[in-house]
């Protein structure tokens, strides 16, 4: 029985414990989200569906009358202005009204719109003043009614392939010979009896323990397996389940980076030199990156390779914090939930830096495959990545919208290999006073947890994240997807900011945030060389009938560890309470180097801090790379150095550039997200009259200062086809180029490594991670770019059977290309003196600055970039562009876009040697007047026109004279707005 927007159809008060309150849009033209799922639905290729109307069904659970839920709906639930409600009795009585797909969360997972809701109905009945009402629980579905279908089955297709993800979604189909039943109660979490559980594993041989790791989801090496069953046995004594998992988690490829940390001998082609080398490298991270920073030794870097962010100087008073993670198994999953709390997990990073930085900005870089890929070749259990890319980037936009926190800069990238691994690179930008970089742990510190509740979201986050995908992952892996709460995030900062500049002082010794291992990673973390005694039955949870070893490993979101001293515990606690974030007190750090957990009482893990940090057994892998053989597994396709014309004529192949996705405006994204929040942006994502690409952000982190610092970013995953040394090379050089371009000062610019490879199990693969490693190194060397920070992710691979294979026409083992990002960050003295890449008058000469790192090799590049910047910070450079994806010819064509406004080049191919259209590292367009361009004496090429029409001359590729709108149209086209967006 339904009541009508309120009007009752009957006058019982009593209460009732079940009630749904549906909320629908007042018609179809304000229907935004059921007309954006039709749109996906014709994408499938089902063309039969002509409408598609949604609505939000709240069920609530408690002792509620009917007239308080009447008052919920209108007063709370629905938009008086654009929406509909009405009431029913119960959880499934809704009239079935047509063919219809009802989509629930599955049980466990965390919906924010539930607890947000229960939140404000449980306001609103004290605010009502009724006490014969209480609410206990909410959950919050979607319901499709669907017009046009041609049967269940199609509708059951609509189901999985549109509508729900069945990784954490459940969705229900009514009609056209379907009912399923909807549920007729609320979820209730299994309770289990608690008892200690230990893991036999003394008695295990090689085979017992390889399935061990693989069943139980721990994912360690056969070596690292026995070191821990030697060490029981020394102990006379199994492990428990918990203790087990701690091992997984701390010693997991995600937290501890062991194989970049690895002894490596190296045999194949010498470091950007002709002939063959050995090299052995004691631990391959501490021997290349490491070393470049200690080579460099800035004194302006305050804290690198030691906390959750690097630190940079800004000015006496204080520094910036960078770091960039990805989050990309739980992404291919979840794309939403995955990139959503991989923005939350960077900002908690930063969060967790020293003694706390405050978040100024985010970055992201997605790297996926073409939206168009057709769904026929789609594997089992990958989602399409159109359905990828709309959820990675609403992901990113809720998140740091709604903590206020702007998303400034990024890319995506599109490539076929990323098919079933996207790549999801989230980074954070935070402003933090020198004096609190530091942070100690005392003994006699309490361990307060703080933030989100506890629940099974989350676990094996860090082993997940740390092993390849099959066609199981979807099943096998459901519960390390998470659904962020960014509101319950911006409490937790709040306080935490609020604690950090107390009037008595800083209220906590030492912060981290709970990261892929939960619990056992933070706490674990901070007790390293210290111990610590902890009571996991004091740990807030989101539901009953959590084991203690799923409270220890969760990595449910939100959630931070500080160490507090006593005497300020209950300042501290106050403090948090009056924000409204929720704390507990869970033990505290002892100084007697052991970690001891209990639960109710009972010891449920006792161990060693020493072992379980240091005592994972060290590698020494073997590592080869041979240019030829390289290039044929990766059937390389050799550039044209000379310039020639390809088939077309240039017009075309100029248009053809500009719509090509890793060229094309990304403006349907960027315009997603707040990149004017907290009002510190100087140079945004799109700039100039015609919303041309920027190179990179500014931003006045401090708004009583005109001084700023530049993010951007490099990534060209493409050249590792060639040799990954110089993709890495080339990934710095593209850092610093986009930095550079807006008057980031060279001298004073620090830059992050994500380093995401395939599966690195052969001596092979290993090379190429080592050349790599190499190259990033060598270039940071040359350039003078410390590395701060850094963060890898391994095993990006998808294994499917034969079958499948052949039915995709796929690699059996689809792996991603050899994937580099790197980040800068950068300080501006003042940035009333940066530039933007639109081009800005008429008559101005366009200068090419060019000496390509291959070529000219790493020193000359170097000077090349410190001229450049020298002469943006001299004010004669009007504006600037690096070239990059698309060549010189779209990098002209972009800054004309950008300032509504022409341009003619005479391109010499005697003087610039590339193609027109191919990626020239270590080159830059700028706009100069003609007095400063002869002063500088580099190739002018042409001049900025009135007539708003780009013209280009080549005397081997041919002429072209092309609208600057036709550039502009083709150039937003691809990506200008994604159906159903």
């Amino acid at each position: 029985m339904s009541i009508e927007n309120g009007s009752s159809v009957s006058e019982d008060q009593a209460r009732l414990r079940y009630w749904s309150i549906e909320v629908f849009p007042a018609g179809e033209a304000v229907d935004g989200h059921g007309n954006e799922m039709l749109a996906d639905i014709r994408r499938t290729g089902v063309t039969g569906v002509f409408q598609v109307c949604s609505s939000r069904v709240y069920m609530l659970e408690g002792g509620l009358r009917e007239r308080d839920v009447r008052g919920l709906g209108g007063d709370l639930l629905a938009d008086p202005v654009s929406e509909r409600w009405r009431v029913f009795r119960g959880l499934a009585e809704r009239e079935i009204e047509g063919p219809s797909v009802e989509v629930h969360p599955l049980p466990g997972v965390m919906s924010p719109v539930a607890q947000s809701t229960l939140s404000a109905v449980r306001r609103w009945l004290r605010f009502r003043g009724s006490p014969e009402s209480h609410i206990g629980a909410v959950k919050v579905a979607r319901r499709y009614r669907i017009q046009g279908a041609a049967g269940a089955e199609e509708l059951e297709r609509i189901a999985g392939k549109v509508l729900a993800n069945v990784c954490i979604e459940q969705g229900y189909v009514q009609g056209l010979g379907r009912n399923d039943s909807l549920p007729t109660t609320l979820p209730v979490p299994p309770q289990r009896p608690f008892c200690v559980r230990h893991v036999s594993l003394s008695t295990l041989d090689e085979d017992g323990l390889r399935r061990l790791s693989r069943e139980g989801h721990l994912f360690l090496s056969l070596e690292e397996m026995e070191a821990i069953r030697n060490h029981y046995r020394a102990l006379k004594r199994d492990p428990t389940d918990l203790e087990l998992e701690t091992f997984a988690q701390t010693w997991s490829e995600h937290c501890v980076h062991k194989t970049l940390k690895s002894a490596m001998v190296y045999r194949g082609d010498d470091f950007g030199r002709s002939g063959r080398v050995e090299v052995r490298f004691e631990n391959l991270l501490k021997d290349t990156i490491v070393a470049a920073t200690q080579e460099l030794n800035r004194a302006w870097c305050l804290s690198v390779f030691v906390d959750n962010a690097g630190v940079i100087a800004f000015d006496d008073e204080f520094g910036v914090a960078f770091k960039v993670e990805t989050h990309n198994h739980p992404s291919a999953i979840e794309p939403y939930g995955g990139a959503a709390t991989g923005v939350g997990g960077c900002i908690r990073d930063v969060m967790g830096c020293g003694l706390g930085a405050k978040p100024i900005a985010s970055t992201d870089v997605f790297c996926l495959a073409p939206p168009e890929f057709d769904s026929r070749r789609i594997p089992h259990d990958v989602l399409h990545p159109r359905r990828v890319l709309k959820g990675v980037v609403g992901g990113v936009r809720d998140y740091g919208n709604r903590m206020g926190i702007p998303t400034v800069n990024g890319a995506i990238y599109f490539d076929e290999r990323y098919l079933a691994n996207p790549l999801v690179f989230c980074g954070c930008v935070g402003l933090i006073p020198r004096k609190f970089v530091s942070k100690q742990v005392h003994a006699g510190d309490r361990i307060v947890v703080a933030g989100g509740r506890t629940g099974r979201d989350g676990l094996h986050g860090a082993t997940f994240s740390s092993a390849e995908l099959t066609s199981s992952h979807a099943d096998e892996f459901a519960h390390a997807v998470q659904i962020g709460n960014a509101i319950e995030e911006k409490k937790l900062l709040d306080a935490l900011l609020r604690a950090r500049d107390d009037e008595g002082g800083c209220l906590f010794s030492s912060v981290t945030d709970c990261g892929a291992g939960g619990l056992s990673s933070a706490i674990g973390e901070m007790a390293e060389k210290i111990g610590a005694m902890v009571e996991l039955e004091k740990v807030p949870l989101k539901y009953s009938g959590l084991r203690y070893d799923e409270i220890w490993i969760s990595e449910a979101q939100e959630r931070m560890v500080f160490a507090v001293a006593p005497g300020r515990l209950q300042r501290f606690l106050e403090l948090f309470e009056a924000e409204e974030v929720e704390t507990a007190v869970l033990g505290t750090f002892t100084g007697d180097g052991v970690l001891e957990i209990r639960f109710q009482g009972q010891v449920v893990g006792k161990m060693d801090v020493e072992f379980l940090h240091g005592g994972r057994p060290r590698r020494e892998l073997q590592a080869t790379w041979n240019a030829k053989t390289w290039h044929a597994e990766q059937k390389i396709r050799t550039r044209d150095n000379n310039g020639a014309a390809r088939d077309g004529d240039l017009a075309a192949r100029l248009l053809e550039a500009m719509a090509d996705l890793n060229v094309a405006s990304k403006e349907w994204a960027i315009r997603q997200y707040d990149h004017e929040v907290q009002s510190r942006s100087v140079i945004k994502p799109i700039v100039g009259p015609g919303a041309g690409p920027g190179d990179a952000a500014v931003l006045r982190p401090r708004l009583d200062s005109y001084r700023g610092i530049a993010v951007g970013c490099g990534l060209c995953p493409s050249k590792a086809d060639d040799d990954p040394y110089w993709m890495a090379i080339e990934a710095v050089d593209e850092a610093l180029r986009n930095v550079t371009c807006v008057g980031g000062d060279p001298d004073h610019t620090a830059i992050l490594d994500n380093f995401c490879w395939p599966k690195v199990d052969t001596a092979e693969s290993l090379g190429a991670l080592v050349r790599a490693c190499r190259g990033a190194a060598d270039a940071a060397v040359a350039y003078g770019l410390p590395f701060i920070s850094g963060k890898d992710s391994l095993n990006n691979e998808f294994v499917m059977d034969e079958a499948e294979a052949a039915r995709t026409g796929l690699p059996q083992q689809l792996a991603i290309p050899p994937t580099l990002l790197i980040s800068a960050i950068s300080v501006l003295s003042d940035v009333r003196r940066c530039v933007s890449m639109d081009l800005k008058e008429a008559g101005n000469v366009i200068v090419l600055a060019s000496a390509p790192v291959r070529e000219a090799g790493l020193l000359t590049a170097n000077a090349m970039h410190r001229r450049v910047a020298e002469l943006i910070a001299s004010g004669k450079v009007r504006s600037a562009h690096d070239v990059s994806d698309g060549g010189l010819a779209v990098a002209v064509a972009e800054m004309c876009i950008a300032g509504e406004i022409g341009a003619s080049i005479l391109v010499d191919p005697v003087m610039y040697t590339w193609d027109l259209f191919e990626n020239a590292p270590t080159t830059y367009v700028l706009e100069m007047d003609s007095v400063a361009a002869k002063e500088v004496g580099w190739p002018i090429i042409g001049r900025a026109e009135e007539d708003r029409r780009f013209r280009v001359w080549h005397p081997t590729a041919g002429k072209a004279d092309v609208a600057v709108d036709d550039l502009a149209a083709a150039w937003r086209r691809p990506l200008g707005a994604p159906a159903g967006t």
